[in-house]
């Protein structure tokens, strides 16, 4: 069985109130008394992609008592974010990583794409989906964890953004029974759904969340509590996810 934390849009950007947010929810997974095996960061971990957000991140989740997984936002900047953050060469190709369990695996995968606020897999992170998987065998369940998500949430603003081709993220699914499920960010609100067959949920937002349009005109909910969630893969492949608040 797998039990990951999972956070996302953390947005940092030097502010006390973006920095006392992201203190706030590490502290919180910081003291769980039981057995975590990871922490996922579903993007969106820095503002502006500037080389001192990564290294107050660092800061922050350096001291974890487990691993912390990454990936990407379109918020993110990917040379910077492998420097200051991962401790990696500086580069500007999609930025992907796995992490390999007893008996699954999370593959953190760049849905980012340069300059623009909507996402895609590109053909390079595709390949290396494949081959990781190839690698991994079929009998070790899969977890794919990027930012964008794939499907409409019924909101005008991350619905204007949305990962590109959809159809194609399907196709691999359907050949790749071994993936479980898809665990994304983005769109700063908790959010449970089905992809392709296969279970997908978002992340909530640590630095705001999002207002859906029949709770009201303002957007961004700058007061909520801050959000994350557990996921649990267990061993029969099935994902489940538990959502808390940190007042």
């Amino acid at each position: 069985m797998l039990v990951l934390a999972h956070i996302s849009d953390l947005h940092l950007d030097g502010s006390e109130r973006a920095t006392e947010r992201a203190e706030r929810v590490r502290d919180r997974l910081w003291d769980l008394p039981g057995r975590v095996d990871a922490l996922l960061v579903t993007g969106d971990i820095a503002d502006h992609g500037a080389e001192t957000e990564y290294e107050e991140v660092a800061r922050i989740l350096g001291d974890a008592p487990f691993p912390v997984l990454t990936c990407p936002g379109n918020h993110d900047s990917r040379a910077p974010y492998r420097k200051a953050l991962l401790g990696l060469p500086a580069a500007d190709g999609p930025v992907n990583s796995v992490r390999v369990f007893d008996d699954a695996a999370v593959l953190m995968c760049d849905s980012s794409i340069p300059g623009r606020d909507e996402g895609a897999l590109e053909e390079e992170t595709y390949d290396w989906i494949e081959a990781t998987l190839d690698g991994l065998g079929q009998e070790r369940r899969a977890l794919l964890a990027f930012h964008h998500p794939p499907v409409a949430l019924h909101h005008p603003l991350p619905d204007s953004y949305p990962l590109r081709e959809p159809d194609r993220l399907a196709a691999l699914l359907e050949r790749r029974p071994e993936i479980a499920g898809i665990i994304t960010g983005h769109a700063h609100t908790p959010a449970a759904t089905v992809f392709a067959g296969r279970p997908l949920v978002v992340g909530p937002g640590v630095t705001w969340t999002l207002r859906m349009p029949w709770e009201g005109e303002q957007i961004a909910d700058r007061d909520a509590p801050v959000g994350f969630a557990f996921h649990i893969l267990d061993d029969t492949g099935r994902l489940t996810s538990h959502f808390r608040v940190v007042m």
